[in-house]
């Protein structure tokens, strides 16, 4: 196999597995053996293996030898370190946009996934928002510029989103999360950055209780 289609195919097998995981279609505690998830995709087993092993180094799979692999637990202690980086890393990162004044034309991505948002929770389409809700973040995350930052945080993102995933339903309408992102917008449009910081350490803040009360309270911190 050229070289080239190798990486083609490994690549479409981690895209394709990351977004079974991500969408919990293969949900927590998920396992299988090598050639089964291979039949699942269609492919052969090679690109899946070695898809299985980037996936491993990002925390959402194990392989257990002779066995397969394994979909990680959502686990409340990973989640709750999850979240203190991301409210580390984040709202510097986007303070530091907020100095740079973007213009109109540079905020139009976020405003567009902030008015979808809102039109999901109008809709009361939870799948829908967390697209927008998604799409914001990796935008932000694009505009900052710094490629190290994005590559570790949106590996990050990945664990978060199937946790959300599993809990979306089990809590009210995300309407805080929703305003609080219209406002973080409207301070990164002012050129303000200590409001921008302050609005996304506040917003990384509030979610992560949120889902931490509820991975506690529905005994999901092993799923």
């Amino acid at each position: 196999m050229p070289r080239a289609d190798k990486s083609s195919r490994v690549s479409d097998a981690y895209m394709r597995l990351k977004d079974e995981i991500r969408t919990n279609r293969m949900p927590p505690g998920f396992q299988a053996p090598e050639p089964e998830i291979a039949l699942r995709l269609g492919m052969s087993r090679t690109p899946v293996r070695e898809a299985l092993i980037r996936l491993e180094a990002e925390g959402l799979v194990e392989l257990i030898p002779r066995r397969g692999a394994r979909v990680k637990p959502i686990n409340a202690d990973d989640m709750r370190e999850i979240y203190e980086i991301l409210t580390s890393l984040e709202p510097d990162a986007a303070a530091a946009m907020a100095l740079r004044n973007p213009s109109a034309a540079e905020l139009a991505p976020l405003e567009q996934a902030t008015t979808d948002m809102e039109m999901a929770l109008i809709e009361k389409n939870l799948d829908a928002w967390a697209e927008a809700d998604d799409r914001f973040h990796l935008t932000l995350l694009e505009m900052q510029g710094n490629r190290r930052l994005k590559g570790f945080v949106e590996s990050l993102y990945d664990q978060v989103h199937r946790a959300r995933v599993v809990t979306l339903r089990m809590r009210d309408l995300p309407t805080k999360s929703t305003a609080e992102h219209r406002d973080i917008l409207e301070h990164l449009r002012r050129g303000d950055a200590v409001a921008t910081r302050e609005a996304f350490r506040h917003h990384r803040q509030r979610a992560a209780k949120e889902l931490l009360d509820i991975l506690e309270k529905y005994k999901l911190g092993q799923l």
